[in-house]
């Protein structure tokens, strides 16, 4: 069909051919005679835009001869490219109060040059390529509050208070420096009732004085503002400054102190889909149905299904536009007729929650139930655009919050880790449930018995609370397998908290921001990166999830506030330049063995193996859904292919030429920060009938730093019982597979060190 709308021309005809350079100067000259004709030789308000006018032709034209009096010249979209004929002309009109150039090459090519001589030669001018000059005064407002236009330009002598009837003022995107002015005061405006200040910095204008002048206007009620910006970082605090404002960036003063929010804006333009030209199409279609999903989960009397539902409306559906106050609401509706999931039929439900008259518009809440106490604003990012430079700032307060944080321990209380008694007549009594214990934990010194109650150590997979100790009858004597708030380390995002508590943000933490608490300086953080060219891919990990369920890579603002809505998680810059082995991705899981935190008594084992990818490592767009590419946990999911430790450090050493000593040095010390973080910012962990395992996940960048990816409690250890292992940096002693838990318990209760080694 478009091919078809084209044809209907003809190439050869005299209405296409291209204009002789002598025919457009005839056509420019026209123009002006014909302006001249109309005013009667009078011109004031002259436009000779998209004329093809070179710079000759503006030198032919001798406009300060033929329109002495202009006070608005406008000559954008023309060909000008030379800045002394520019200068040169327009500097004999010197009562010129407008001055637009707008797309000629001279502005885009030196337009600071050219501006600043032409401000120099024309003191009088107000306007220059649509921003106020330093010189603005009435008739520059005037022109903004529609007292002057090409109708009513104005003259060289304004009339007496010619802005006093104006009532709605748009001074957005002015590039206003001070707005102070004998021009801008409440004498000069008195009607006014409506203000826009976006885009302007003002910075030549004190929170005071401005406050002072707005504060002075009889019948301002509305105002529109960059929040933050001039007027300060909150809309609250601008409303308590400015008492007679009813309305605030177009919502009403009463809404904001009712929701207590400090962003404010009814103007949000929405966020389209972005994409570059050679971006194939299903990226394209990726990248933009965040704008359009929808999500449930399914539970039961249980559990909550650990998979989410995505689906998309259609287009009556998809079509709904979001409202703060709307008058519809959708939601998903599974018929089964045969009460199973297998026959589910599903619906999206939508029904009007106001009284809605034929015209109106349908509209939803994109963010029902959800208010500023779970960062509604914020998660409106994910449609629209909303101010950039309140998240940089939150985004900057928080880094330097981070950047004050000590980096030494403060000094801990001494006491002696209590240790268990055992004799060759009396074994240590040991109840687990956890398989590979019973069958691995073969030394004299422990038998296992079957009833909590009369274990000295317990050994378990579940998490010991109070409920647990009451139903097991577990008394403050017996020794547990888990410390008291170890949370603090196990969960992702309280293992962020903690170290960044404690340390604030060492090298081998990934930037992690916790979404349900910091969402704002995560966009802050992704603007920035985005502003400053850098790589913005990022990795969501639900906040207790194992085998990266719910895990996601992406580069998508919209999604990652979007997969909020899937569960709590934590967003952590991904790690987009790995080591790699042999071109894939890999990861390397440590054992770690904590007697004490007071005093510190950790210990590394010296059994540890490398998980790795199965695919070539990739950075394409279409490659973050590919799990073998991204993810290296291959037992649940995938096809595992495990290589001996030794052989792959080997490889690993010749395939990089570092030694895996200095990597493991460098792994052992960021080991011990991560504990002396817990221990400093929760000393309370601390409990001398704790003894624990945990794994420790760290992967490699492309020099060779370790980075954490997280702690793990009561570790899947299949690995380690089922493949013997040589202690690489331990003399290369064999680590037997079935003696794992052996020296586990040796470690931990008999105060033994055999194949570990103390951090």
């Amino acid at each position: 069909m478009a091919s078809i709308m084209c044809v209907d021309i003809d190439l050869n005809s005299e209405e296409n051919q291209v204009p002789s350079e002598g025919d457009a100067k005839r056509s420019v000259l026209e123009v002006l005679e014909s302006e001249i004709s109309e005013a009667n030789g009078n011109v004031k308000w002259l436009e000779l835009e998209e004329l093809g006018i070179d710079n000759e032709t503006l030198s032919s034209l001798d406009l300060s001869a033929k329109c002495p009096g202009l006070i608005a010249l406008s000559l954008c979209g023309n060909k000008i490219d030379n800045v002394e004929v520019v200068v040169e002309e327009v500097s004999k009109l010197k009562n010129l109060r407008a001055l637009w150039l707008n797309n000629n090459p001279v502005v885009e090519n030196r337009g600071n040059e050219l501006g600043d001589r032409i401000l120099q030669e024309l003191p009088n001018l107000e306007i220059y390529n649509s921003k106020f000059t330093s010189n603005f005064g009435e008739w520059a407002l005037g022109f903004c509050g529609g007292v002057f236009d090409k109708e009513n330009p104005g003259s060289i002598d304004l009339p007496d208070r010619p802005l006093q009837q104006v009532m709605d003022l748009d001074l957005s995107d002015r590039c206003i420096q001070n707005l102070i002015n004998k021009a801008f005061t409440p004498f000069q405006l008195p009607c006014l009732s409506y203000l826009n200040l976006r885009g302007n910095p003002l910075e030549e204008t004190s929170l005071a004085d401005l406050l002072y002048v707005l504060r002075n206007f009889p019948s301002l009620q509305s105002l529109e503002v960059d929040i933050p910006g001039p007027l300060g970082e909150s809309a609250l605090e601008i409303l308590e400054s400015l008492p007679n404002l009813s309305v605030l960036n177009g919502v009403n003063a009463s809404k904001i102190f009712e929701t207590e929010k400090h962003v404010v804006d009814s103007a949000l333009q929405p966020r389209l889909p972005e994409w570059t030209p050679d971006e194939p199409l299903p990226d394209r279609v990726i990248s933009a149905m965040w704008q359009y999903l929808m999500t449930y989960r399914l539970a039961d009397e249980e559990k909550i299904d650990e998979t989410s539902v995505l689906y998309v409306m259609d287009e009556l559906g998809s079509a709904l536009r979001h409202s703060d106050e709307p008058n519809f609401r959708v939601s998903p509706f599974l018929f089964m007729p045969e009460g199973t999931l297998a026959s589910a039929v599903s619906f999206c439900i939508l029904w009007p929650i106001k009284n809605v008259e034929k015209g109106c518009e349908c509209t939803r809440d994109y963010l029902f139930g959800i208010g500023e106490d779970r960062q509604r604003s914020a998660r409106l990012t994910a449609w629209f655009h909303t101010p950039e430079k309140y998240f940089i700032r939150e985004y900057e307060k928080h880094w330097q919050n981070l950047r004050a944080k000590s980096l030494t321990s403060p000094p801990m209380e001494s006491c002696a880790t209590k240790s268990l008694n055992h004799t060759e007549k009396r074994a240590l009594r040991v109840y687990s449930d956890i398989p590979q214990v019973e069958e691995l934990l073969t030394r004299p010194e422990f038998v296992f018995t079957p009833d909590p109650k009369d274990a000295e150590i317990i050994w378990t997979g579940d998490q010991v609370d109070e409920d647990m100790k009451k139903a097991w009858g577990i008394t403050d004597n017996q020794f547990i397998n888990q410390f008291p708030f170890e949370a603090c380390i196990v969960m992702k995002h309280h293992l962020a908290d903690t170290v960044q508590k404690a340390l604030g943000s060492p090298e081998w933490m990934q930037p992690t921001y916790n979404l349900e608490t910091h969402l704002s300086q995560l966009i802050g953080d992704y603007c920035v990166r985005k502003r400053d060219g850098l790589n913005n891919l990022w990795i969501l990990k639900p906040w207790n999830m194992a085998r990266t369920i719910d895990t996601t890579v992406t580069d998508n603002l919209s999604a990652i506030i979007r997969l909020m809505e899937t569960g709590p998680k934590i967003c952590q810059k991904y790690i987009e330049h790995p080591a790699l082995f042999k071109g894939r991705k890999f990861d390397i899981r440590y054992i770690v063995l904590l007697r004490s935190l007071n005093p510190m008594e950790i210990f590394l084992s010296d059994t540890f193996w490398v998980r790795l990818a199965n695919n070539q490592y990739s950075l394409e767009k279409h490659s973050f859904f590919e799990y073998e590419t991204h993810f290296t946990v291959m037992n649940y999911r995938g096809t595992l292919n495990h290589m001996n430790t030794s052989e792959f450090v080997r490889e690993f050493e010749q395939e990089h030429q570092v030694k895996w000593s200095d990597i493991h040095s460098r792994v052992k010390k960021m080991i011990r920060s991560v504990f002396e973080a817990a221990a400093k910012v929760h000393p309370e962990m601390h409990s001398p009938t704790s003894r624990a395992m945990y794994g420790v996940d760290v992967m490699l960048d492309t020099s060779f730093q370790p980075k954490l990816l997280e702690v793990t409690y009561c570790p899947d250890c299949t690995r380690a019982c089922k493949y013997d292992m040589e202690a690489i940096v331990a003399g290369g002693e064999v680590v037997r597979a079935r003696e794992f838990y052996n020296y586990v318990f040796g470690c931990l209760f008999l105060n033994e060190a055999t194949h570990v080694s103390p951090l």
